[in-house]
């Protein structure tokens, strides 16, 4: 049974995702874990809830203790399993649509599970039995380790110098970082304006996913407050975005570029970033010292845990974030810690930091297509990989990493690959100029409607950021 996938387990409920599998995978973990205590908590999806007790009922089942944390960002559940227990589970599909639910597992050193331990899962989810009846394990209620979290993060990202108490407007997504990020945020020194707030598993006020189209829609919102930053979480506040109410929504990578530039002031050593990142990462790395590696979207933790942590400044993809000196796992709550803190000690607008930091703004794009019928993914996904070569000329490089990544001379490359959360062709490209930028995509677009209508499919849906 092939249950995960780019980032742990994310499905639609209740075919493909239910409490009877949440039970046999609580059952499962349990088995792999081998006892001690399980954390968990969960966003605010209608069917969190349900799937949650399923699951620690099976955990339990297996004879393990399950910790119900409740409703928290999914960061809260890496940090409890490596301060308190042998298991974090978060009940979340991240930034999915509303009827998608899922798991993400947490080892005993805040790592998130590698594909090893996901196959294992995998292998044993359908057959594995309950614990003879003395072995079963407790339940406790610890809502407390959410104040633990915060007191934690809000100790480490003290400022050495306050030159401002900005104004942050705080896009929540209606998901769980409310329990967080609105405290820390407060604690360290900002004036905090929350925007969907309350906790809604429809995700009513906006989609889920802080990207560049869904939220600059909300821009004229946000300014109304006259803020010096704007950040948005996902429906689980894994994920952070940035806007400028000057510029409008800042580039993941140069937010990449910017946390590295402020850690590389500490220490030396690798900075780890997916292989859907551009080259400003490698321009400032380089620069200050340090060295760029790239490895497979959804698999920092992997390539963090493989290079060792005491050898990497962070870890990082587009929208989210490891620190290791605060934990080996992704977190948005961090993340907008940093910034904010980075805005109280500099009293300016963050792309104005951005400038002085020297941290260039290359022309982007991210797109993803839904395409019907779904059978015809991979056909398409085969057809723009081999038709671009001859669209656009032979690159001087080609990763494969995670897709297909044609780099160009010019600097410029372009990412093809098949989503692994949802039915997608992800289309991702960077170019030194906006024309060069049109000219690729315009022609991998072009590629991507052609080969569809030759088996007389059709885009249903394409998002942009």
């Amino acid at each position: 049974m092939k249950l995960f996938g780019t980032a742990g387990i994310r499905k639609i409920y209740p075919d493909e995702v239910n409490p009877y599998l949440a039970y046999k995978l609580g059952l499962a973990v349990a088995e792999i874990v081998g006892g001690g205590n399980g954390y968990l908590v969960h966003d605010t999806r209608i069917t969190s809830p349900a799937l949650s007790l399923a699951f620690m009922s099976g955990l339990m089942a297996g004879g393990m203790n399950a910790f119900y944390i409740g409703l928290a960002p999914t960061p809260v559940a890496a940090y409890a399993s490596m301060w308190h227990g042998r298991l974090g589970v978060s009940v979340t599909a991240s930034h999915n649509p509303p009827e998608y639910n899922g798991f993400k597992f947490y080892d005993h050193e805040g790592y998130e599970y590698t594909k090893h331990l996901e196959e294992r899962i995998e292998s044993i989810v359908s057959e594995v039995k309950e614990s003879e009846w003395f072995r079963s394990g407790k339940f406790y209620f610890s809502p407390e380790v959410v104040d633990e979290y915060i007191e934690d993060a809000v100790a480490r990202l003290e400022p050495e110098k306050k030159v401002i108490e900005p104004r942050i407007v705080l896009d929540l997504a209606n998901g769980a970082g409310s329990t967080a990020t609105p405290t820390i945020l407060r604690r360290i020194g900002a004036k905090v304006y929350t925007i969907n707030g309350d906790p809604d598993g429809f995700f009513k006020a906006r989609h889920p996913e802080p990207r560049k189209d869904v939220l600059e829609e909300f821009l004229p919102a946000y300014k109304a407050f006259n803020p010096d930053l704007v950040l948005a979480h996902d429906g689980d506040a894994d994920r952070l975005a940035a806007l400028s109410p000057r510029t409008g929504f800042i580039k993941q990578d140069r937010l990449i570029a910017l946390y590295a530039a402020l850690l590389l002031r500490e220490r030396r050593g690798t900075v780890i970033v997916s292989v859907d990142t551009g080259r400003v990462i490698d321009e400032v790395v380089e620069r200050l010292g340090g060295r760029v590696e790239r490895c497979r979207l959804g698999k920092v933790h992997e390539k963090l845990k493989e290079v060792g942590a005491s050898n990497v400044v962070l870890a990082a993809e587009p929208w989210k974030l490891i620190d290791p000196t605060w934990g080996p796992w992704v977190d948005g709550v961090w993340q907008a810690g940093l910034l904010t803190k980075v805005i109280i000690e500099e009293g300016r607008f963050l792309d104005e930091f951005l400038e002085a930091m020297n941290i260039p703004d290359y022309p982007w794009d991210r797109r993803s297509y839904r395409i019907e019928p779904n059978d015809l993914l991979n056909y398409v996904y085969q057809g723009v990989v081999e038709g671009l070569p001859e669209a656009l000329g032979e690159p001087i490089n080609v990763l494969r990493i995670d897709g297909v990544r044609y780099e160009y001379e010019d600097y410029s490359w372009i990412l093809i690959r098949m989503s692994g959360t949802e039915p997608k062709i992800r289309i991702y490209a960077e170019a030194r100029s906006h024309k060069r930028l049109r000219e690729i995509v315009d022609k991998a677009e072009g590629l991507l409607i052609k080969t569809l209508e030759s088996r007389s499919g059709k885009v249903v849906e394409k998002t942009i950021g």
